[in-house]
């Protein structure tokens, strides 16, 4: 059955975001190493906690305490890896909900085959571009590292079957970006280009939707709501920087001042 996207409402967007700053979820982000400032400094901007706790016994205590954990294999190696596992195992125990984000999976085999050795760990929701999601769902994909070459509508069922398969949420991003859980579809049409010229944004995303999946409430709009606070804040970064370094500071400020209002 074909189930079109609707547009994700500012004014949940709103709520979530306003139920975020009262909560301040502190957010386990096992990432990679070239994003981990930027990615903290995100989360605290938004009025969110985050720890970077790596060694493999101290991860799977960490994650038994904290409110959502973020696994991201961009810059997988071994160790990393069974730090992962063991905080994943950790946080599944705790009823700790966990995000995955398959960073560069496809065209690199090992991390492709960790992060499908993830999916039967139950994460609350995967976050990825429309290759990763491709790839991770068993498709073919143009992916070049991080970088996608397929557009986020074409890996929509992908998305869709991924969500119903493993039980999960799936945010596809893009140029538009889709939030399902197999059967509803919410789209968010914001952003700008300029947030590709800076490294770390999609990671933060990802570091963003673990956040909210620490909120009560529905949890397909509180993702949706991440994605749509992240592009709406770069939306507006954007129309008063002249290039990707005045970016990053000022998205920063942007995500520090951002008011309901602006996200309707």
């Amino acid at each position: 059955m074909t189930v079109q996207p609707i547009e994700f409402p500012g004014l949940t967007a709103a709520a979530s975001l306003d139920l975020l700053r009262q909560h301040a979820p502190l957010v386990h982000c096992l990432t990679n190493d070239v994003v981990q400032a930027f990615t903290a400094n995100t989360l605290l901007a938004l009025g969110a906690a985050p720890a970077m706790v790596v060694d493999p016994e101290e991860a799977a205590q960490f994650s038994a305490m904290a409110d959502a954990l973020l696994v991201n294999i961009g810059t997988l190696r071994r160790s990393q890896a069974e730090a992962m596992l063991a905080a994943v195992q950790a946080a599944n125990e705790a009823g700790t909900p966990w995000v995955l984000d398959p960073v560069a999976a496809g065209p690199l085999a090992y991390r492709t085959g960790f992060a499908h050795s993830l999916l039967p760990l139950r994460p609350a929701a995967i976050r990825g571009n429309a290759s990763e999601i491709l790839a991770l769902a068993g498709e073919s994909a143009l992916g070049r590292g991080v970088d996608s070459a397929d557009d986020s509508s074409l890996a929509l069922s992908a998305a869709r079957k991924l969500a119903t398969d493993h039980h999960t949420l799936v945010a596809v991003t893009g140029r538009v970006d889709f939030v399902t859980d197999g059967e509803r579809i919410w789209s968010i049409n914001d952003g700008h280009p300029l947030m590709t010229r800076v490294t770390g944004t999609g990671c933060a995303l990802s570091a963003v939707v673990a956040a909210f999946c620490a909120l009560p409430g529905d949890r397909l709009s509180h993702v949706a709501a991440a994605c749509k606070v992240m592009a709406r804040a770069g939306r507006l970064t954007a129309a008063d920087v002249r290039g990707p370094g005045s970016f990053a500071v000022d998205f920063l400020d942007r995500l520090y001042t951002l008011q309901g209002e602006q996200l309707q």
